[in-house]
């Protein structure tokens, strides 16, 4: 069972003891979550995007969980609230002058700042690397830190100018309360949208009924004076045939009459003719002959001389 050859075991060897909690690196937890994509966990490249509850993700790797979401990937969970492309803002980020990529110490014989970040504060010049407080705009998606905001205390954006009120300022990667506080608000601000989308829908549904209405109204006029107006013309008939035949006989010589004479209107008694238009006809007084004119034999055309 061992101390043999005079070895002495200590108490930890013999004694199992409770386990220590295992602590997690600040710096690295920093840097997870300020410089990789919090769905791929690559590392962060423009163009950036964010969600209401304040993550950073690259818009490659969202546009690619919204196209095909049944593919494995290792953190489905921090994207479930993420609907489509509606839900994520593309952030206006300011560079940092200081920051000389990943790649300016490739012999490892230069002093690396693991705290330096890519981007800054454009006010302030603090930079982005979570040891301060940053928030974004959901209006224009541009990027101050929490104490420009309370220096500079304005409705209008610092560096596009767009306005914006208190409800449109993002937390990015908050604490657990700030990110429940902005979990409640994007449930809320989703109610209110579907409430919205109903009002219209009702609305719209309102408005049709109305039209229906109305055209049936329309129709049932244009049915009741189409009936009037057959029942008006069968009354007539059937008084023409109680009149008789002298009567019947009457009215049809006085309607073939008047059609005839409107039928029959000479070109002559036409005002509006002109005199040339006139004599192109044979009624003309210039077509007619005088007796001298005329002969005694008949020709086939009897004006034709």
């Amino acid at each position: 069972m061992g101390c043999d050859g005079g070895t002495i075991p200590k108490r930890h060897e013999l004694v199992k003891g409770p386990k220590k909690v295992e602590k997690v690196d600040k710096n690295a937890e920093l840097a997870a979550k300020w410089k990789y994509c919090a769905l791929s966990q690559e590392k962060l490249r423009r163009p950036i995007v964010s969600c209401d509850l304040g993550r950073l993700y690259n818009k490659d790797s969202i546009i690619e969980y919204l196209l095909d979401k049944t593919a494995e990937r290792p953190n489905v969970e921090a994207v479930t609230h993420i609907r489509g492309i509606k839900d994520i803002k593309e952030l206006n980020l300011t560079d940092n002058p200081e920051w000389k990529g990943e790649r300016s110490n490739t012999k490892g014989d230069i002093y690396e700042d693991m705290h330096c970040g890519m981007f800054i504060c454009p006010v302030v010049g603090l930079e982005m690397n979570g040891k301060h407080r940053f928030c974004y705009l959901q209006t224009c998606g541009c990027v101050f830190s929490d104490r420009a905001l309370k220096e500079v205390k304005t409705e209008i954006c610092h560096k596009c100018g767009d306005g914006f009120k208190v409800e449109d300022l993002v937390v990015l990667n908050g604490t657990k309360e700030e990110v429940e506080k902005l979990r409640k608000r994007m449930e809320e601000k989703r109610a209110k949208a579907k409430t919205k989308k109903s009002k219209k829908s009702k609305a719209a549904e309102t408005q049709l009924v109305s039209t229906a209405l109305e055209v049936r109204e329309d129709t049932q006029t244009e049915e009741v004076g189409l009936t009037g107006s057959s029942e008006q013309n069968a009354g007539e008939s059937s008084q023409s045939a109680v009149a008789g035949p002298s009567g019947s006989s009457i009215s049809s010589q006085g309607s073939k009459s008047s059609m005839s004479s409107n039928s029959k209107r000479s070109y002559q008694e036409m005002t509006e003719k002109s005199e040339v238009f006139k004599s192109l006809f044979t009624t003309h007084s210039s077509a007619k002959r005088t007796k001298d004119q005329t002969s005694n034999w008949v020709t086939h055309t009897p004006y034709h001389f």
